[in-house]
């Protein structure tokens, strides 16, 4: 139920080490304007959805489906949600779950741990958050990546995200690291919307450095073009590879946290334990044929983390919201894959337990709408 794609010994020895441990899921709430541009996700049918969706897989994650939820999740023009799959696991597994506010325009109607952020204005302008704020969050990654490692001693920490528009976001980071990841990178779209999203990034690179190069501050160039959840899960897993594992939960996304993790690490002299952190994701994303994450894995300028996939198929699902996954609709968030890998890892779950739980989320969710 678990492949390793990428850097596959280190990875093998990483599933092995953390076999039979019970996981603390972290999940990391942020909002960039990128995500109100008509067309650049799938992540909620209009933008005035998608201003909440972060906040609805919040309080679905927390609450389950039998909760009248001050977010309902958004419709999709296709699929469902990624927090029914990660709901399916943590609830079932009772996994702890720590969810962190970095910058949403409203709070969730649930317990949630306020880092004082602030939400980042659109990739495209180049100044998406004040260069203070950027280092006030990772001070807080910091922070909270040492208190929750010490509540898993010998075992690990799943640093999970949602963002709407976080793979343009991810694309612009990850190019102002000097990595070529035009048209690699993902998207919840079925065929990715590569051309529209390298636009965007075009616009706040050339904005915000044009009188330079590119060779830059990592939390500057977080200011410029990207999000407010990239420095706080940075921080988190430099602090907590000191002393526990870390499985960066999502596709794009986590290899552009990655990518800054040995940034800004290199640019202010941080210790960490790359060994300890690994990315963990859908097939659908590994296998995502509008994009290249395998390759963009190997090209993290020789810096590659092992990049861990669950083999989960939903294709023989009962609704056809579940099945609509193997067709390319959403394909991870939320740390999707990161949950199933959890389910393999602690109680060697197969597909069979895995559709069974995440179909259990989808027929309470659509029996609680339907009274």
């Amino acid at each position: 139920m678990i492949h390793v794609y990428t850097q596959i010994e280190q990875g093998k020895a990483w599933t092995a080490k953390y076999r039979g441990c019970l996981p603390i899921f972290a999940c990391v709430l942020g909002f960039t304007e990128t995500g109100l541009i008509p067309g650049i996700s799938a992540a909620g049918s209009t933008p005035a959805d998608r201003q909440y969706t972060a906040c609805a897989d919040a309080e679905f994650l927390y609450s389950g489906p039998e909760h009248q939820p001050q977010y309902s999740l958004p419709p999709l023009a296709d699929g469902a949600s990624p927090v029914l799959i990660s709901r399916a696991v943590v609830e079932a597994l009772k996994i702890p779950v720590y969810l962190f506010n970095a910058g949403l325009p409203q709070f969730p109607a649930i317990p949630i741990i306020d880092l004082g952020g602030a939400i980042a204005q659109c990739v495209s302008k180049g100044e998406a958050m004040e260069l203070a704020i950027v280092h006030h969050l990772f001070q807080q990654g910091l922070l909270w990546g040492e208190r929750l490692a010490a509540e898993t001693p010998q075992r690990y920490l799943i640093l999970s995200e949602c963002v709407v528009g976080g793979t343009t976001t991810a694309l612009a980071v990850l190019t102002g690291l000097g990595i070529n990841a035009v048209g690699k990178v993902n998207s919840s779209h079925p065929v990715c919307n590569h051309e529209q999203k390298w636009a965007v990034v075009q616009a706040g690179l050339k904005r915000a450095f044009s009188h330079r190069k590119l060779i830059i501050d990592p939390l500057e160039l977080v200011a410029a073009v990207g999000d407010p959840m990239q420095v706080v899960v940075a921080g988190m897993a430099i602090a907590a590879s000191r002393s526990c594992g870390v499985l960066l939960g999502g596709g794009t996304q986590m290899l552009a946290v990655y990518a800054l993790i040995w940034a800004i690490a290199q640019a202010y002299n941080l210790f960490w334990q790359p060994h300890e952190v690994v990315v963990g994701t859908t097939r659908w994303v590994a296998e995502d044929p509008t994009g290249s994450t395998i390759e963009l894995a190997t090209n993290l300028n020789q810096k590659n983390p092992p990049l861990l996939v669950t083999q989960l198929n939903l294709a023989n699902s009962r609704y056809p919201q579940l099945q609509a996954y193997e067709r390319g609709f959403v394909k991870e968030g939320v740390g999707a894959g990161a949950a199933c890998i959890a389910a393999h890892l602690y109680q060697d779950w197969q597909q069979n337990q895995l559709l069974a739980a995440i179909e259990d989320q989808f027929q309470r969710l659509s029996r609680f709408n339907s009274q």
